[in-house]
């Protein structure tokens, strides 16, 4: 058995590997209760992918449990990069473009993590990661246009927006939303010029909504980084 572990900013996702298969998910997990779980789980192996500091008790209480790998900008893969600060890569972005390229294999890949940030990275057919681009996500446009005026209100994103908003806070979400999804489409049409027979693939928070606002096919996979922290694992730990 294998654990992999997506600490978010305030709480940690883990997910449960036999081998390659995904088989069960714990969501909102927080920090003081990971131990506990490894403890009943009992592992073979654990990954710790990390966006935020301080993890150092958490680390040192899996090693005390199972063979533990954390995921740097050092750490082996199982794909190439030419990326050129792979220092300041987020881990996330590193274990969905492996996932992607484990999943669909050979084939050109545009992977969008739709979170706090937008995040695109492009994962070429010969399994080389060329890097992407970063945009605001949604609830950031919403809560930047309150931050750098004098007059726009806080607004939460909320629901489907109509396209023509008839209140300031509508006219927001409108923005916000239908912007961001005129800007996936963009950029996903753009990739297309370049790159033939590109596959789509969407995780993160806003995954299956845009996934339904996006006029393209696209694969929306929530657990696309566990998967990704798996693949490196076993890469590195030979399980």
């Amino acid at each position: 058995m294998n654990i992999c572990i997506d600490i978010g900013n305030s709480n940690a996702k883990l997910g449960i590997f036999d081998h390659d298969q995904l088989v069960d998910v714990h969501l909102h997990v927080a920090d003081r209760s990971i131990a506990k779980l490894l403890k009943t789980l009992n592992p073979d192996q654990v990954i710790i992918s990390s966006v935020r500091k301080g993890i150092g008790k958490i680390v040192d209480q899996s090693r005390q449990i199972a063979k533990t790998l954390v995921l740097s900008h050092q750490t082996s893969l199982p794909i190439k990069s030419t990326y050129q600060s792979p220092e300041t890569l987020g881990v996330d972005r590193i274990a969905a473009s492996v996932a992607a390229n484990f999943l669909h294999t050979n084939h050109n890949c545009l992977i969008i993590d739709a979170g706090t940030c937008i995040t695109f990275d492009l994962v070429d057919a010969s399994g080389t990661h060329h890097g992407g681009g970063i945009s605001p996500g949604v609830e950031m446009r919403l809560k930047s246009m309150h931050k750098f005026t004098s007059k726009l209100p806080s607004v939460v994103p909320k629901g489907t927006p109509e396209l023509i908003g008839k209140t300031t806070t509508e006219c927001m979400r409108s923005g916000a939303i239908w912007g961001a999804v005129a800007e996936l489409e963009g950029i996903i049409a753009r990739y297309r010029q370049f790159y033939d027979n590109l596959t789509i693939i969407i995780c993160g928070g806003d995954a299956f909504f845009f996934e339904s606002k996006i006029k393209d096919h696209i694969f929306a996979n929530p657990n696309l980084v566990l998967i990704g922290l798996n693949q490196i694992l076993r890469f590195n730990l030979n399980d």
